[in-house]
């Protein structure tokens, strides 16, 4: 969705009855339990988590313009992880019944809606999909290759990328330490496979890495 479609919906006066607040720390819900809301996030983070083998993983943080929950809208289905402000945070919580009405009333903003909703559910798969994968350095190389499939056709053509990112994202993003996640990129920067510079990552070839994650795949 372009920044200008969430601006919208964001900043939409008819919007400010739906209007939540939670303050640092708030948990807004949790795994397995029932709910009929999502949540569009104007200002703070929120961190959505979940249970495996025991652990509790961040899947995603989310910031301003995002949204999550919506599986509950869609699939009226239990919660399939847990929802945490780590700011206070202001978002804009849409129930069944509104959405319904929503959609009903203002197709364009519904459109927008859907838009959003659909580009949620596959970054949420993707990263779920990185979470599943056992080998650290699998697991690194797989979120460039997730951030690679988000940036344009033009960029798409050279094999050399270039992220606007930090270990400490990559670190979140492969759901591992910062002190894991900075060896496997340490060991990819001896191999010349990345170079990490203080604000941007490039990998020299991101088909490498691509080759690196099904290979590790097939060894499982």
């Amino acid at each position: 969705m372009k920044s200008d479609d969430k601006l919208t919906l964001m900043n939409n006066p008819a919007f400010e009855r739906f209007a939540v607040t939670y303050q640092k720390g708030d948990l807004l819900f949790v795994e397995f339990e029932p709910g009929d809301s999502f949540y569009l996030i104007q200002e703070g983070r929120v961190r959505i988590s979940k249970i495996m083998s025991g652990l509790e993983k961040t899947i995603d943080v989310l910031y301003p313009g995002e949204i999550f929950g919506e599986m509950a809208i869609l699939e009226e289905a239990p919660r399939s992880a847990n929802a945490q402000a780590l700011d206070k945070v202001k978002a804009l919580a849409f129930n069944r019944a509104n959405f319904e009405l929503l959609m009903q009333g203002n197709p364009q903003i519904a459109m927008k809606l859907l838009k959003l909703f659909t580009k949620r559910i596959y970054d949420q798969r993707r990263r779920f999909q990185i979470l599943t994968l056992d080998d650290p350095h699998a697991k690194v190389a797989d979120v460039f290759c997730m951030l690679a499939e988000g940036q344009s056709a033009e960029q798409a053509l050279s094999e050399t990328r270039t992220f606007q990112t930090s270990p400490e994202d990559i670190a979140h993003w492969a759901g591992m330490s910062p002190d894991k996640t900075q060896e496997v990129l340490n060991h990819f920067s001896s191999q010349h496979r990345i170079e990490i510079m203080h604000d941007r990552i490039i990998v020299k070839n991101i088909h490498d890495l691509q080759r690196l994650v099904v290979s590790r795949k097939r060894a499982f």
